[in-house]
């Protein structure tokens, strides 16, 4: 069996009244909803490499744990056409500045979602099983929950 490719991701979210609010881009090629990922950077930390992808993707910058939210699988269409295993790392991440403009606007959209509604768009079960978790007990969720209770005072 192949190698599974390692992934990082940002899950960017905010409080909007007192309901939690998880940034969604679609992906380049199909259109699809998706959090911020991409590849492993050598030399950079997996978190600071994820908040790089949400400022490159979403245009959003924050607060990022250092430790690991939750992961997922998919199989990544390669250049080639072919496909590639890959398992991504989740780091949550409260969202301070929204940038108007950012590097990738023009190849994706961006938009607010409660985390069910996210949960419903996107293909991968494991990341709708983490989106779902936020929307049950936002502060409870391992990791996310900390971080949105020190968001919120």
């Amino acid at each position: 069996m192949p190698k599974e490719a390692q992934q990082i991701a940002a899950l960017p979210m905010r409080w909007r009244g007192d309901k939690v609010e998880v940034l969604m881009v679609t992906s380049r090629d199909t259109g699809r909803w998706v959090v911020p990922k991409g590849w492993t950077m050598k030399g950079v930390k997996p978190w600071t490499a994820a908040a790089q992808e949400a400022l490159e993707e979403a245009g959003a910058k924050g607060d990022i744990a250092r430790e690991v939210f939750g992961v997922f699988h998919y199989d990544k269409v390669m250049d080639d056409g072919s496909t590639q295993r890959c398992r991504v790392r989740v780091y949550p991440m409260i969202v301070e500045d929204l940038k108007k403009s950012w590097k990738e606007e023009d190849a994706r959209k961006r938009r607010w979602f409660a985390p069910r509604e996210a949960a419903k768009r996107v293909d991968e079960a494991e990341l709708a099983d983490l989106l779902d978790m936020l929307g049950s007990k936002p502060t409870k969720a391992p990791v996310a929950g900390p971080l949105l209770k020190r968001a919120a005072s």
